[in-house]
């Protein structure tokens, strides 16, 4: 008895290219990482805040919070570079409309930063109190 013929398998170079674009990501992190001062900050930031919570022995939830803070910082930030590398193409020289568009990004960073903020004085704030009270 004759099999029927399958059709050609495309799940190996689907798979291909969801790893080349995973590739692309990482090049993007990396390459903001060594080019951007500010987010070089909150890299630093972020490995500081890990620390502080495997020392202070944090619960699930507040490593959940701690993790939603740091990645919000982070990606606001990235954006913030993949606008400003835009606007820098499209208008090299000084525009209104550019310049708008750089702070408005950099605004956003600001939100989540004071956002991450208020959420490591909530959690942490008690401990690192009672640290140099005690």
């Amino acid at each position: 008895m004759n099999q029927p013929e399958l059709p050609p398998r495309r799940f190996p170079a689907i798979m291909r290219r969801r790893a080349a674009s995973f590739g692309y990501a990482f090049r993007g992190v990396a390459a903001a990482l060594r080019s951007e001062i500010h987010l070089q900050f909150h890299a630093v930031a972020t490995v500081v805040v890990i620390g502080l919570g495997f020392y202070f022995r944090l619960s699930w939830l507040e490593w959940a919070l701690v993790a939603l803070a740091v990645g919000v910082v982070l990606g606001l930030e990235l954006m913030n570079t993949a606008v400003e590398a835009v606007v820098n193409l499209v208008s090299p020289e000084y525009h209104p409309l550019a310049g708008r568009a750089k702070d408005v990004a950099a605004g956003a960073v600001l939100v989540g930063a004071v956002a991450a903020l208020v959420v490591g004085l909530l959690i942490f704030g008690p401990r690192m109190w009672a640290l140099f009270v005690a």
